[in-house]
This record gives C-alpha cells, structure tokens and sequence, in this order.
C-alpha cells in the first residue's frame, strides 16, 4: 500500500517544481524530501524522477501518480472534515462550483436556506463552466458541481452522480423581430462558453447552415449589449436572461432546444451529511423560483 505522506511529497514537488519549493512548503528538509521520493520509488517499482540540469523533474510515470495522488489527498482531506462536522453539521465547510448564471439566480437562495438551516457550516462558491467545475469535482476540490448539458453534449466520464434539477429552455436574441434560426442564415452570431458554442453550432447546421460567429463572450451582460447594438444575434438559456434581461432585445423560445441544469456529485448515495445539506437546499431553492420560461416569456415582448 502506498504511504499517504510520500504522495504528499510528490504532489508538492509536481506542484512547486523543486525538491527545495517542495520542501518549504512542507517544512521538510531537502534530505527529507529525497528520502520520501526514493522510498516512494521503491515501493513502485518506477521511476518517478529523473534529473534535469541541477534539479529534477517528474518522468511520465511521476506525472500520473501524482496526478491520481492529488486526487487522493484533496479526497482524505475533505473526508477529514466531514468527519470533523458529522454530529449535527455545526462546523465544517462544503464547496460549491456552479456557472455564472446559476450564481446570479437561484444558487444564493440555497446559500440563505443553507445558512439559516446549518449556520456553522461554511458555503464556499466557485463560479466556473461546467467543464472546470466537473475537473474540481473530480479533483476533490469541490463538493458539489451546479453544471448543464444539451442533449448534444458529449456523455460525462464515469463515476459522477446527477441530481436533475430544472430542464431550461433557449431563447433566441436579437435587436428586432427575430423569427427563426434558419431566417438569419447570413447573420452574425455571437457565441459563449465552448459548451454553449457548440449547441449553437449544432442548432444552425439543423436549421441548415453554418453561423457566421464574429464575437466570443460568456459575459450575459456583454453579449446583450452587443445584440442590443445590432451587432449580431445570439442564443441564451432562459436562466441567463432571469439573471439579467436588456430591455433592447427581444427574445423567443427556440422549439426542441433545452439545457438540463443538475447537480453533479463524485460518487452515489449516501452522501456526506454536509453535502446532502446542500444538495437539498438546491433543491428547495429551485422550488421556490419560478420557472425560467415563464419569467423569460413575459419579458420578451
């Protein structure tokens, strides 16, 4: 079995680049550090490092245990402090990824109710796309992931658990009457996050044409103003224009094209007390909003 402290050390190495970096953030000393690798090394049976000028660096071998031993670690880690929390979640913390439009809608109602049901236990908030956020899901540095995907986006790697939260419908943006995808075959469009990039792309060669994109921003505030100045057309779910709507564009539903918006844990059931608070604030928080289209079809005009 491997040495969870030798991990440690190869971890920090990989992170800081240097048995010296290394052993200063681990307070060790040089010899110390050596020591932990070649020990690691024979327990192994591969070489971890090889030397490189006057330092050292990790061979490919290295790499990848370090890379599954960062995982490893951040997973000890915040087990420990589950553990430390269990009785009664009255200290501890549970971490959050989520996008931006999550962020600005419904995901600080289930920070209030978290608080309010749990108020030792900290909410710490990552704003990412869903890619980065499954990353740190996966790495251990979150506890729960608020992602989206279309039912053209590429399956999830294996060993993640989806809590089905609202499904959200897309709605088409432009400056004037809009019509429909097909009608604005020689427009300019405006894309998003590479997720929402590649939805659009699938739309438009549905609709039967490829889009002309000539600007790239996954700023909602950013890309209304550029429709609103008639620069081009977009496709925004209905979350995003809850979180902030220009009154300068108009905006109708796309049939058929949908985002499905879930929480995304590492593993099944039973989840860590600290983790299920949150995943049930979620839920309740997604309650007691109204639905996207609704709030979206009112302001469309």
């Amino acid at each position: 079995m491997l040495d969870v402290s030798r991990l440690r050390v190869l971890v920090a190495v990989a992170r800081r680049g240097s048995v010296t970096a290394a052993a200063k953030e681990l307070h060790y000393s040089q010899p110390s550090v050596s020591h932990h690798l070649a020990r690691l090394e024979a327990e192994t049976g591969a070489q971890l490092v090889q030397r490189a000028g006057r330092g050292i660096r990790l061979t490919e071998a290295g790499h990848l245990l370090a890379e599954r031993a960062a995982e490893i670690i951040a997973r000890l880690d915040a087990a420990s402090e589950e553990l430390a929390a269990h009785v009664g979640l009255r200290s501890g913390r549970v971490r959050l990824a989520a996008f931006p439009s999550a962020l600005g809608t419904f995901v600080p109602s289930a920070a209030m109710a978290l608080s309010s049901g749990h108020p030792g236990l900290r909410l710490n908030l990552t704003e990412t796309e869903p890619p980065e956020a499954l990353r740190l899901l996966r790495a251990g540095r979150v506890d729960v992931a608020v992602m989206f995907r279309y039912d053209d986006t590429a399956p999830e790697d294996g060993g993640l658990s989806l809590v089905h939260l609202f499904d959200d419908p897309s709605y088409l943006l432009s400056r004037g009457p809009s019509g429909t995808l097909a009608d604005h075959a020689g427009s300019s469009w405006i894309a998003g996050c590479d997720r929402c990039r590649s939805h659009l792309l699938d739309m438009c060669g549905k609709a039967g044409f490829s889009p002309e994109i000539c600007f790239t921003s996954d700023d909602i505030v950013a890309v209304q103003a550029l429709v609103a100045a008639g620069l081009g057309l977009t496709v925004l779910p209905g979350l995003a224009l809850r979180a902030h709507r220009n009154p300068e564009v108009t905006a109708v539903e796309i049939p058929g094209s949908t985002r499905h918006v879930y929480a995304a844990t590492y593993g099944g059931p039973p989840y860590p007390p600290a983790t299920q608070a949150l995943l049930d604030a979620l839920v309740t928080s997604i309650g007691n909003h109204p639905t996207t289209a609704g709030e979206a079809g009112r302001q469309s005009g």
